[in-house]
């Protein structure tokens, strides 16, 4: 097995491998098969190999094309607008007119050569351990894109690094990792630490649900997509299914897609001419005591990591939670602000300039030529903050309306004492030159141009004391927001690191629903009584699937929790039957991710009755894989007694899983 990564940075330079990653010349973690599939290993590193460098040589190319050789904004000819605020914020920087040269360069199209500039910046500048990741053989370039889709957009910098190196850590840990198996654990990465990010998502994502039809490359044929969350999509899949098993005609033909197909047709285009009976969708949910209680966990839905707002709307759905308790968490971050900012110019505190009365229009024009005065009399050089400072300490001293009344009702008071005055020095040098013949003329407009010069160098100042402010607020709004939640029943939830500590943290009205739910039957809307895992804390490895009946039973009598006992006979007992298929959930072939059928497919290690009918004998597979282990010729499998399941391929090639950790 490939060692894991010990967190050290990452060298992004070409030559460097970061501590932990196989070198180039290392050999896969399933070892170097011989022949042409070992030439085809070769060529794969070969091709992550170059493909980093081409994203290194892309990044230097853009990083000698900036964007501030463009025409500025709202000149003629400038990027317009729409376009400017479309392109990714990596792009920022970069001119527009550095996709048009990687095209003419590598003969690719538009939409390819921003594409690959896009990807190229985002590997070097914010994705540097996955670049090295494919430099040196532990990723191929078919992982990246789940990296850069759910990795990349990652807003803050320490998230999407610790988010990237628990990606990569649990990749080196595997033998096999495909990009589908990959894209679940990135996803359920990012929803564990970016969980208040992936609740924005999923609200932005909620009002692009809909349904869309393109055409298919087979003639005649198109195809009808429809965008909806996981668990309406799994429950639609599932009743279509079902609708389909109902057909019992010998005579029919159809396989069960089509089935599918022609069922979601007639229910849709022809209601009342379905003459099968009704189905009832089979989804099964996954949810920690903790996201029930309001933690940010995710959750599963059919093996689907999905938010955790989404697991409790479903739970309140289907009546497992009570649906006048509110959620904990339903107070997300709230969206960005796309309005218009206000006007730079104004202190925050200030109320708009059209509001202002006569009255406060002379009062800030006596505070700004109060300020003058100040400034030339040599308050401004002589104080020992800088001038952004001493101007707010002068503003925080001297406020001129106290907020506590509309504009017309404000008191107006005179921002600064009566000023001493000051010598006119400029009539006293222009009469001179005056007398000797120069024309007054030009040291008019030259005071004029100081005065200018000075009033543009007092507004931009203002605008970023504006700023200044703006931001410090943010932040504290930000710093309190954060304070708040940790505070809150979700904060809480989320930061208990067991189930035990969840309870602890509940309140007692939680506590009762959750008794409630544990104790409840089946019947209303559910298929089974909902089941608690015990699962161990540190592995995440399945010990018992239980209910609240049986988990009373074992604490009276002191027995301890396991795995149901073997079944006699070839078929295992429905308890026995639930805890495996809730153990492997999905097929254990090494790079496979289809689900475990919920009928058949328990394959015995050891065959019966040579081997037990037990949940250490016993290994969920997908149809295909269950037949290719008793048919393809020259493959080994073996189950360890800690359910680590070895696969050997005919050329030698050794892959291991383990069942997926709660």
């Amino acid at each position: 097995m490939i060692e894991r990564m010990d967190g050290a940075a990452a060298d992004t330079s070409a030559d460097t491998v970061a501590p932990g990653f196989p070198a180039a010349g290392d050999a896969p973690s399933v070892g170097w098969a011989t022949g042409p599939l070992g030439a085809a290993q070769a060529t794969s590193r070969e091709i992550g190999r170059q493909t980093a460098l081409r994203a290194r040589a892309v990044a230097a190319f853009a990083a000698t094309r900036p964007a501030s050789a463009d025409r500025p904004a709202g000149t003629p000819g400038a990027m317009s607008a729409d376009r400017r605020a479309a392109r990714r914020d990596v792009l920022a920087e970069v001119s527009e007119w550095a996709a048009p040269e990687l095209v003419v360069a590598l003969s690719i199209t538009q939409v390819a050569a921003e594409n690959l500039l896009e990807r190229s910046l985002v590997l070097v500048h914010r994705l540097p351990r996955t670049l090295v990741a494919l430099e040196s053989g532990l990723i191929h370039d078919g992982h990246l894109w789940h990296l850069l889709d759910k990795v990349g957009p990652i807003v803050d910098a320490s998230i999407r690094t610790r988010v990237e190196r628990e990606v990569l850590d649990w990749v080196s840990g595997r033998s096999v990792t495909t990009p589908a198996q990959l894209g679940e654990k990135v996803r359920r990465s990012v929803l564990r630490h970016d969980a208040a990010a992936a609740t924005q998502r999923l609200a932005r994502a909620l009002r692009e649900r809909g349904v869309s039809v393109r055409p298919d490359r087979r003639e005649g044929m198109a195809v009808f997509d429809a965008l909806l969350t996981v668990p309406e999509a799994r429950a639609l899949l599932d009743a279509l299914g079902q609708y389909a098993d109902a057909i019992d005609e010998p005579d029919d033909t159809r396989t069960r897609g089509q089935k599918m197909a022609d069922c979601l047709l007639d229910l849709v285009l022809r209601p009342g001419e379905q003459d099968g009976p009704p189905v009832q969708a089979r989804l099964t949910l996954v949810v920690g005591v903790a996201t029930l209680l309001g933690g940010d966990r995710s959750g599963e839905i059919d093996g689907e990591p999905v938010p955790a707002e989404m697991v409790r709307a479903l739970a309140r759905a289907l009546g497992l939670l009570p649906a006048d308790i509110p959620d904990p968490s339903a107070s997300p971050s709230p969206e960005p602000d796309l309005s218009p900012s206000p006007d730079p110019g104004r202190w925050p505190d200030e109320p708009p300039v059209e509001t202002w009365n006569d009255a406060v229009r002379a009062a800030d024009e006596r505070w700004w030529a109060a300020v003058e005065e100040r400034a030339l009399r040599g308050e401004w050089r002589g104080a020992e903050e800088p001038p952004l400072e001493v101007l707010e300490r002068w503003w925080a001293a001297e406020q001129h309306w106290d907020g506590s009344a509309p504009p017309e009702a404000r008191p107006c008071t005179e921002p600064f004492p009566p000023a001493e005055p000051v010598p006119d020095q400029q009539h006293d040098e222009v009469a001179p030159a005056a007398e000797a013949g120069e024309p007054a003329g030009e040291w008019a407009a030259a005071d004029r141009a100081l005065d200018e010069a000075g009033a543009a160098l007092l507004h931009l100042q203002r605008a970023t004391g504006a700023a200044h402010r703006a931001v410090s607020a943010a932040a504290r709004a930000e710093a309190d927001d954060e304070a708040a939640w940790e505070d809150s029943a979700a904060g809480r939830m989320t930061r208990a690191r067991r189930a035990l500590d969840a309870l602890l943290a509940a309140t007692d009205r939680q506590r009762a629903d959750l008794a409630d739910l544990l104790g409840r039957s089946a019947g209303g809307g559910l298929l089974d009584r909902p089941r608690i895992a015990v699962v161990d804390e540190l592995t995440g490895t399945l010990l018992a699937l239980t209910d609240s009946t049986e988990l009373r039973r074992y604490a009276t009598c002191g027995a301890g929790l396991g795995p149901p006992p073997p079944t006699d006979g070839y078929r295992p007992g429905a308890r026995l039957d639930r805890f495996v298929r809730a153990r492997d959930r999905r097929c254990r072939q090494p790079g496979c991710r289809r689900r475990v059928p919920l009928g058949g497919e328990l394959d015995h290690d050891r065959p019966w009755p040579d081997g037990p009918t037990s949940a250490g004998n016993l290994t969920g597979y997908c149809t295909g894989h269950h037949r290719g282990k008793h048919q393809a010729p020259g493959w080994q499998h073996s189950l360890a007694r800690d359910g680590t399941l070895t696969v050997i391929t005919p050329t030698g090639l050794v892959a291991t899983t383990t069942p997926p950790p709660f």
